[in-house]
């Protein structure tokens, strides 16, 4: 993957403030330099189920992981502070999903095809940032959570589909619940360090989606060590949260604490690399890598443990494609009875530049679920995913 694409895909995801180098179009405008970036993309996967996961296979055409995106921008220097602003704009392009907003009945039941299938426009990111290089930054608004960010971005398959193929929505999930927990799109405040030659901090304070009353926020930070030598660069990187969940229908809001903890790495040279990831955690995880809300820990009446993690190895072929494998699972455990309900996927890729902004992708992923980490039903099966499709970025 050239180094534009690259770029390209730290915005998309991760939605860089406006100061950052990943410009798409630029446009001057006065005091303000204006920033419009953003991706579309469109994959045909096909999956084959087994066990009592979901009976024969699905076919579908649909975004990847990353939904296609449209974000603007725009930077300032005022009074020795560098100022931006972020909107960023997600959707589908599937008509099929169960995020459209075309209500109920014949005229439009959330899952009606053709053209009064309409999908769902998500604004993930309303924030502002400030701040100078000598002394840090400050961000206001809403926009990726801080615990599990490093991960997410990390991953290769932000430009494919990975591990939930033929899952209906804007997004695949990629491997998100197959190796780590989704970071989320939180309000937040948040404050980064300096780059201290490599080192970097940021701690945010932010909502809780598993609270009934909105007494408390939640906690994140994490620290993170860059460095490069010669041909070879690489990351480290340590994180935390802590936040308090209730249970739905608790007339006494009882609280539950969840926390976790994560580390990773990367290490890049010659056109290889590798990462991987672990994390740790209690009552992170209601199913498939997604924070618990209070409705979906409802029906759970103790404390549940959870880990995971990923490792990933890619490399850049003479003819400029990217290939890659990668293995991650997500475990749940019950405390009192002991039982384990995964996630594991292996995943294979190829990702060829055809441009400097657009790639052609195609992935095969293998998600064996055992018990059921989305509702503990028992649910124990396989989905064997291919996927083909191009991802553009702008």
């Amino acid at each position: 993957m050239n180094k534009n694409i690259k770029l390209a895909v730290a915005g998309a995801v991760l939605a860089l403030s406006a100061t950052a180098a990943n410009a798409g179009i630029v446009i001057p405008a006065g005091d303000w330099t204006v920033d419009i970036g953003g991706n579309v993309n469109t994959f045909y996967t096909h999956t084959k189920y087994s066990g009592n996961l979901e009976k024969g296979n699905t076919n579908t055409l649909q975004t990847g992981l990353l939904p296609a995106a449209l974000g603007i921008g725009a930077k300032t220097r005022q009074n020795d502070l560098d100022v931006a602003f972020q909107f960023s704009f997600f959707t589908g392009v599937n008509s099929n999903g169960a995020d459209s907003l075309n209500g109920t009945g014949s005229e439009g039941g959330g899952k009606t095809s053709g053209g009064l299938g309409y999908n769902s426009l998500n604004i993930r990111q309303a924030y502002l940032s400030f701040g100078d290089k000598s002394w840090g930054s400050f961000k206001l608004g809403r926009d990726l959570g801080t615990f599990g960010s490093d991960a997410i971005l990390s991953d290769m398959t932000l430009l494919g589909v990975g591990s939930n193929g033929g899952a209906t929505g804007s997004s695949t999930l990629g491997r998100i619940g197959s190796g780590y927990l989704y970071a989320d799109w939180l309000a937040q405040v948040a404050y980064t360090t300096p780059n201290f030659n490599g080192l970097e901090a940021t701690v945010s304070v932010h909502e809780t989606l598993a609270s009934q009353d909105n007494r408390k926020l939640g906690y994140s930070g994490k620290a993170s060590y860059s460095f490069a030598a010669n041909d070879v660069t690489g990351k480290l990187w340590v994180e935390g949260t802590q936040r308090k969940i209730q249970a739905n229908g608790a007339a006494d809001f009882t609280e539950r604490d969840a926390d976790a903890y994560g580390l990773g790495g990367k290490l890049g040279m010659a056109g290889a690399e590798l990462v991987g990831y672990y994390y740790n955690g209690k009552n992170m995880d209601a199913g498939a890598g997604i924070a618990p809300g209070f409705d979906s820990f409802s029906a759970i009446t103790q404390n549940i443990d959870n880990k995971g993690g990923y490792v990933q190895a890619t490399y850049i072929l003479p003819t400029k494609t990217k290939v890659g494998v990668s293995w991650g699972e997500n475990v749940i455990k019950k405390v009192t009875t002991g039982t384990d309900n995964e996630r594991e996927a292996w995943i294979v890729g190829a990702y060829h530049p055809l441009t400097k902004h657009l790639n052609v992708v195609a992935e095969y992923n293998h998600l064996k679920v055992t018990g059921s980490t989305d509702a503990f039903d028992g649910t124990t099966g396989k989905a064997k995913t291919m996927s083909l499709g191009a991802i553009l970025f702008f």
